[in-house]
Parts: structure tokens; sequence; C-alpha cells
């Protein structure tokens, strides 16, 4: 796996995660809740790499309004390895960002990149994925993303075709399609050579510089810029790099990424209805939270800070009750809510966002 004491985490943690509302707030999104279980999902994502990457090696990339809240929750974490984005401009220059301090530290790092907010129920089928991802990643050639074996044609991610193989178990990546309907997510299915794209990736620090500079020049020259400003041009030079993903600015782009899979219970918890998804529920099927009682009701979601839910006779709704705001809608119409947030914005409801 190379040499261990040069293995980075940079966790991005930067996201609104507006679907997640009420609970989501600007102030506290949901990778700082404990959605999951009783610890928030940017520790257990933390706690998850401990085993390979302690926590001094761990890098948190994070908006201001954020930082704070961070540092407190992972004391262990080095506060200047909480690194502050003046302002979000997607996954790339977040990236490239991590990239240039780590390489400050450690030229030749190998650096895994992470979400914050995806929950992963075996932690020891993951590190050993990511072990053989480091390996792959550590020669330097590859640009390496974890792939999910997928259970299901689900058309809200992204999937990856699978390409020639490097090694067992490991393949050069043919190409990546966001978001199919149903019908192709079927046949992606089918034919066992797609997996969905994790977010996962791994590389060593000076490939993925060097592919950013490649493929997006402006976003490098964007980050040069901010690193070499002055306090009070840092939030401006910020807000001239261009907002692009990792995915379309580069992976997509680039003829070396490959591909390791994985199967360790990886759920992206990108909606109320992940919760379903991962239980545990009832004998008919809700799953609640907190004080829910549930008569004659079936397959829903509910949970409540303090207050009871009593459910008489409905199926298929999410009821989440916070202390200012409840929600109530159908769990087909989960993906909707961050309407909700939206028309709060419009209305100037500023205390409930």
């Amino acid at each position: 796996m190379g040499d261990a004491t040069s293995i980075h985490a940079v966790i991005l943690a930067g996201g609104k995660a507006t679907r997640f509302w009420p609970k989501s707030r600007a102030r506290l999104p949901k990778q700082l809740l404990p959605i999951v279980s009783d610890r928030t999902m940017v520790q257990e994502t933390v706690e998850r790499l401990a085993p390979l990457i302690p926590a001094r090696r761990v890098w948190v990339v994070t908006g201001e309004d954020h930082a704070g809240e961070l540092r407190d929750q992972l004391p262990d974490v080095p506060a200047a390895q909480i690194v502050v984005e003046p302002i979000g401009r997607n996954t790339a220059p977040a990236i490239g960002l991590a990239a240039a301090l780590i390489a400050r530290a450690d030229p030749r790092a190998t650096m895994v990149v992470l979400p914050a907010d995806h929950h992963i129920r075996y932690g020891d089928r993951f590190r050993e994925t990511l072990a053989r991802a480091i390996d792959l990643a550590s020669a330097g050639t590859f640009l390496v993303t974890i792939g999910i074996e997928p259970t299901t044609p689900e058309t809200a991610y992204g999937y990856i075709e699978r390409g020639e193989e490097i090694a067992a178990g490991k393949n050069r990546v043919r190409r990546f399609t966001e978001k199919p309907d149903r019908s192709l997510a079927e046949d992606f299915v089918r034919s066992g050579r797609y997996l969905w794209n994790s977010g996962i990736f791994v590389w060593k620090v000076g490939a993925i510089r060097e592919a950013l500079a490649r493929h997006l020049p402006d976003v490098v020259r964007g980050l040069e810029r901010f690193v070499a400003a002055g306090s009070a041009e840092v939030a401006a030079a910020y807000r001239a790099i261009p907002d692009q993903s990792i995915d379309y600015g580069v992976l997509e782009k680039a003829d070396n990424v490959a591909v390791v899979p994985g199967d360790f219970g990886w759920d992206d918890i990108g909606s109320w209805t992940a919760l379903l998804r991962l239980g545990p529920a009832d004998a008919d099927g809700n799953v609640v939270r907190g004080r829910v009682l549930a008569l004659s009701s079936r397959g829903n979601l509910a949970a409540s800070d303090k207050r009871l839910i009593a459910l008489i006779g409905v199926e298929g709704l999410v009821v989440i009750d916070t202390e200012d705001a409840v929600l109530v809608c159908s769990a087909d119409r989960v993906q909707d809510v961050k309407q909700i947030v939206d028309e709060l914005q419009r209305r100037g409801w500023k205390e409930h966002l």
C-alpha cells in the first residue's frame, strides 16, 4: 500500500444539504448532524478512516460558516487542517486547494478524497477496498475512483463503465454517465460492466495537480492567486475561480482514470428516504426517530426532536418535526424538498433557513 505515513485524507464538507430541511440548516447542514447514528456524519467519516489514516493526516474543506463547528466536532484533526473556502466553487477547486496544501507538507503524498456525508455499513470492507485503491494510485500513474456494485437500476447516481483490466479487480474507466433514465440504468445493471460512482477518489498529490493543470488551467491559476493573496484580497481571489466539478472538469477528460469496485454497504444519504432504506423498520415498514406512534400506517418515515408524532391510516409519508418547522411530504417527492428552501429564501423567511 505504499508508505502508510504518506497517506492523507481530504473530506469535502461544504455542502448545504437542502434536501434534509428542516433538520439541515444553513448553519448546521446534514454533515454536521447525527442523521444515521448518535455521531454526526463527519465524525463517522473520520472514525471510519482511522485504522488507515489517523486524524493528524485528515484535512477537511468547508465554508466559513461551518469551520468553527467542525473544529469542535473533530478535536483530533489539527485546526490548521480545517481548510476554509471563502465561497464554494464546487469540487475541483476544493480538491485543488487541498492538494496544494498537502503538497507543501508532503510532496509525495497519496490523497484520498471523500464526501463528509455518506453512510457506510461495513467499515472493514470499506478499508479493504480503500487499501486496494491506494495500492493502485500510489504508483502515480492512475487517478483512481471507487465504484459501487449496483443493486438496483438507480437513476439518482452516476455510473462508471469498466474498461480493460489493469490487474485483478482493477480496471481502466471507459466512460462516466451521469444519472441515466430508468431504461438505461436497467441496461447498465444487466450488463454487469457498470458501477455506481461513489464520489470517493484516490491519487498521488502530484498526479491530481498535473491533471488539474492540464484540464482546468484557469482553476489552477485562480488557486495560485488565492494562495498568494493578502488577507484583503482573499475572498475576491477565490470568487474569481471557475465553478467546476472534478468529475466534469478532470475525470471525464483524463485518459488515466481507473476504478476499483467495492461492496461495503454504501449509501450517499441523498434525501430523507435514505433512512427508509437503512431502517430499522417496524413490521409495517415504518422507520421512526423519537416519539412516534403509528397506527394502521405503512412505509412512513417519522422523526421528532421532542413532540409526539401520531400517524393513523397513512402510507408513504415523510414527517419531520423540529422546534420551529414541520415537513410533511410524500416519500416519492423528497427530492423536491429543496423547493421549500428556495421558497423560504424567496419570501425572506430567513429564520427557517
